[in-house]
């Protein structure tokens, strides 16, 4: 039977909350969310894994369940705590699952600590801020236009609400007045990091699966650089998909998971 476990775990001087979920003597997977989200952004293709994985979570600062930190976000950290949550629970390997965020931090673990990572899948990472669509490098580089908002049974366009804020909200212990400086922190990491070149991701030697949404905010051809820099890389290019695809394409996306996990 699944043993369930949550909790807080002290992390580099951070008290961090954290949930242990499936099969005890399935193969360990960590779970490492994308920026402004919760583990709540991941239940898909987690709950996926819980048959016969063990699947271990954990909110960084300022997200989810977990306090904020005073100091500025840097994915140098994320690796930090990432390697601290496997060290405390006694795991030195396992298969790791990145979203946006986590992603990148999935990338730069494979990279600086290539024995604790068995294998990888990293969705919607980019290695620089120049990936983003939006990115002034990214003028005149073609994209798929954005699909047209579902519309409503009387023909009116319908409006998702902000899923992560309002999570945010919920779960949060700094309260909801806090979202506005957590998102500020993150969009001055988003616009300055990180700093990872192709040349770094070919030393990567773990098993990897890179994802992301044909219509992500991640260029297509940016996704294309990361699988192709990586010996050995798989590439799943999600239909009708934004940066969102998880959430999107929960069925599709926790299959493909699943699949190259194993």
């Amino acid at each position: 039977m699944p043993h369930r476990e949550s909790g807080r775990l002290s992390l580099l001087g951070s008290d961090l909350y954290y949930e242990i979920d499936g099969d005890a003597d399935g193969a360990p997977v960590l779970f490492l969310h994308g920026g402004f989200c919760s583990l709540e952004s991941l239940r898909a293709p987690s709950d996926a894994l819980i048959p016969d994985h063990r699947v271990h979570a954990f909110e960084r600062p300022g997200h989810g369940r977990s306090a904020d930190i005073d100091e500025e976000y840097s994915y140098e950290r994320g690796v930090e705590e990432a390697v601290a949550y496997l060290d405390a629970h006694g795991l030195p390997a396992v298969e790791v699952v990145g979203y946006s965020d986590g992603a990148i931090i999935g990338l730069m673990l494979a990279i600086a600590h290539p024995e604790r990572v068995r294998s990888l899948v990293a969705i919607s990472a980019n290695l620089d801020p120049s990936g983003f669509a939006t990115a002034p490098e990214s003028d005149g580089i073609p994209v798929l236009s954005a699909l047209a908002p579902a519309a409503t049974p009387d023909g009116e366009s319908a409006t998702e609400p902000d899923a992560e804020r309002e999570h945010y909200e919920r779960l949060s212990p700094d309260g909801p007045e806090h979202a506005d400086a957590v998102l500020a922190k993150l969009f001055r990491l988003w616009t300055s990091e990180p700093h990872l070149r192709p040349a770094d991701l070919a030393g990567i030697t773990a098993r990897v699966l890179v994802m992301a949404g044909d219509r992500d905010s991640i260029r297509p051809d940016h996704s294309v650089l990361i699988a192709s820099s990586i010996p050995g890389a798989q590439l799943c290019i999600v239909p009708g998909a934004s940066h969102g695809l998880i959430a999107e394409k929960p069925a599709f996306v926790s299959s493909v998971v699943r699949d190259f996990l194993g």
